[in-house]
């Protein structure tokens, strides 16, 4: 019998998980891989490769072919059910409310991490952590008995963002065998001794029309300017988000963006670039790493999108439900809906749902 580390891998057909792979066997861990099938074939989509579609099965193959290339065990899980329920559903709940969510969060807190592994367990599988092939770092810290969400060491890859709503349960029985790793130190290790080449990785988890995920048909409105002027028609709220500027069909010769979505009026409303501008936000449905809870006013860094650069901002607790954010300089595009993550350093202390603008 095995007395090795037992490490249950999330894998995904790509480079990263792949490599994931590689690295705890050569560390001497006993690898399982496990991927988990997520579509249940009820929308179309489009060929164009995405964490959500019937390209899956190809993904699902890749990811066994390394495993076997390996020598390790692989297992699929069907997810579709859950993913149906906890994201599909957040994601139309949202959009429909004139909201912009992040699924990738969701889906990493709900299913990735906490679905998936507990399938696995159920299943009779025995590991003793869970690793991906994410670009952070997990660290126990001995003062606050916390365990600590971390950057990855490479900055232009980072993925604490989308991963900062995990809890203490799940950070302590996580491995990243990326986080000390450059994307390029990774590709040149998958090249020469997994023999993959470069391969375009997902940028969005769904490739087709919304109209298909959130079962609606055109719903027309008003695009409005700051005036209350109409000056243009829309085809459905849920084809906008804060800051946009496309498809935006409008009577107008000059740039126009989205400032604001409103679903009681149906309308969008536009305005120049200076009218995205903002510092302060509330943020509710809060999840802390770094800290139990806010108890004071704190001075950290915010990021409200994943590429976005993080900005100075003054945090403080607003009522028992919300945490108010107070941005030193004003920042473009605070979106309902997305998540606003918080850092000192490389550590990720916590965040939130951008629920409203205050300003």
């Amino acid at each position: 019998m095995s007395n090795k580390t037992k490490v249950l891998l999330g894998m995904s057909g790509g480079i990263d998980s792949s490599v994931a792979a590689l690295l705890l066997k050569e560390q001497g861990y006993e690898v399982i891989g496990a991927t988990m099938s997520i579509w249940d074939g009820e929308y179309y989509h489009s060929d164009i490769h995405a964490c959500y579609g019937p390209n899956e099965k190809e993904e699902i193959d890749e990811a066994k072919s390394i495993c076997d290339f390996l020598n390790i065990p692989f297992h699929v899980f069907d997810c579709s059910a859950d993913y149906k329920k906890f994201i599909i559903e957040y994601f139309r709940k949202e959009y429909l409310s004139g909201r912009t969510p992040n699924p990738c969060i969701k889906c990493n807190q709900v299913i990735k991490f906490g679905i998936l592994p507990k399938l696995a367990e159920k299943s009779g599988i025995n590991y003793d952590y869970f690793a991906t092939g994410h670009y952070a770092n997990v660290e126990f810290d001995s003062k606050s008995n916390r365990y600590l969400l971390k950057k990855g060491k490479d900055l232009k890859k980072d993925q604490s963002y989308f991963l900062y709503r995990l809890s203490q349960s799940q950070l302590s029985k996580i491995l990243f065998p990326l986080g000390q790793y450059f994307k390029e130190e990774i590709k040149e290790i998958a090249k020469n001794k997994l023999f993959i080449n470069d391969k375009k990785e997902s940028q969005n988890f769904y490739t087709g029309s919304y109209k298909e995920l959130l079962r609606v048909e055109d719903n027309n409105g008003n695009i409005i300017d700051k005036q209350g002027n109409i000056i243009g028609i829309h085809s459905g709220i849920w084809n906008y988000t804060i800051g946009q500027r496309k498809k935006i069909d409008a009577n107008c010769k000059k740039p126009l963006y989205v400032v604001e979505i409103n679903k009681e009026n149906n309308t969008i409303i536009v305005g120049d670039k200076v009218d995205l501008q903002n510092k302060s936000f509330l943020i509710t449905d809060t999840n802390w790493i770094g800290i139990e809870n806010i108890n004071s006013i704190l001075n950290l860094n915010v990021k409200i999108r994943s590429s976005q650069q993080e900005k100075e901002a003054i945090i403080q607790t607003y009522n028992k439900d919300f945490v108010k954010i107070t941005f030193c300089e004003p920042v473009e595009a605070i979106t309902l809906g997305q998540s606003a993550v918080l850092y000192s350093k490389d550590n990720v202390i916590g965040g939130g749902i951008i629920s409203k603008v205050i300003d």
